[in-house]
């Protein structure tokens, strides 16, 4: 449309309609898929089947331990791996057998004297123990069956290699000795 003003020509332009965006429809459509999401992944979360070939928390664990209540009050549970190594000097190798996996628990230093109150280990087998800066674990329950008990040494140069790694945040440590 034109219009004659003053002996000039000048075009009457409507501003284009503006466009959000995201408008009212796509926010809606975003905000279900989001819903969504936390729903299915909450579903694949709670349908999370718990079994000895699918260990997949601490709690799981922790009600597999020997003595369960004691474990995780005196001590924490944890994952015994006993297996065989074979070495060989001419030719010089190392063999390895199956390892066995069971659950166990370690006891801090200052509840030793729930074992010896139970009579299960002796008072030189503590203070050999103690000497060696070492702590006791056990498998097998420490009431009805002969539980497997030994003085064992923390390792304080293992890492966990799951969260130490480049851009992981580091979860902080529980407790760092036993």
């Amino acid at each position: 449309m034109r219009r004659k003003s003053t002996g000039r020509t000048v075009t009457d332009s409507k501003p284009p309609a503006f466009s959000a965006p995201f408008n009212f429809t796509t926010t809606a459509i975003l905000a279900g898929v989001f819903i969504l999401g936390i729903g299915i992944g909450i579903a694949f979360s709670s349908t999370t089947t718990l079994t000895p070939s699918n260990v997949a928390s601490r709690e799981f664990i922790d009600t597999k331990a020997p003595n369960p209540e004691i474990c995780v009050q005196y001590g924490a549970s944890a994952m015994v791996m006993d297996a065989r190594l074979f070495v060989t000097l001419n030719p010089f190798n190392v063999y390895v057998a199956q390892p066995s996996m069971r659950p166990g628990c370690v006891i801090r230093q200052n509840n030793w004297a729930l074992l010896e109150q139970r009579k299960l280990v002796s008072s030189q087998q503590v203070n050999e123990c103690k000497n060696r800066l070492n702590t006791f674990g056990f498998t097998g329950n420490l009431d009805s069956e002969k539980p497997d008990i030994r003085c064992i040494y923390q390792n304080e140069a293992a890492q966990n290699f799951f969260i130490n790694q480049p851009g992981a945040v580091s979860q902080p440590q529980e407790t760092d000795r036993f």
